[in-house]
């Protein structure tokens, strides 16, 4: 399984606009770009899907930009990956063989696990405020 950039990018700047919602500011595109260090032009594509998908919302004009349309703690990994590449994991299991059967349900439980373990993490605990990597020396 390898996720692709495109979900990185999109929990970014949903993280971004998690620690936004705090105060109630709208994200805009040339911010978000700059500080999550996604191309813009990549942007306007993944924030188009993530709105058609419910994620988030947009609203135009002077004072325009985007926003969460939930809060942040019931936005998890789950729904952003689900949104963006479809299932975690899938695998066409193979109907022969001795191991078949055993195989199958072996990835069926590491699904599971994955599912699990990706709706705990949701955006409030990637967007907590002043959450950067502190070194001790």
């Amino acid at each position: 399984m390898k996720l692709s950039v495109k979900v990185d990018y999109a929990c970014r700047v949903l993280a971004h606009m998690a620690r936004l919602q705090v105060s109630g500011e709208l994200a805009h595109i040339e911010d978000m770009a700059e500080v999550e260090a996604v191309p813009p032009n990549y942007l306007v594509q993944i924030l188009g899907e993530l709105r058609e998908g419910g994620l988030i919302t947009s609203r135009r004009g002077k004072k325009g930009g985007y926003a969460l349309a939930r809060t942040p703690d019931l936005i998890s990994l789950f729904d952003i990956v689900t949104l963006v590449e479809g299932a975690l994991l899938e695998f066409g299991p193979g109907t022969q063989g001795r191991s078949a059967r055993r195989v199958a349900a072996a990835w069926m439980e590491v699904r599971s696990a994955l599912e699990a373990k990706t709706r705990e993490i949701t955006l409030d605990k990637l967007a907590l405020q002043g959450a950067e990597a502190m070194y001790y020396i």
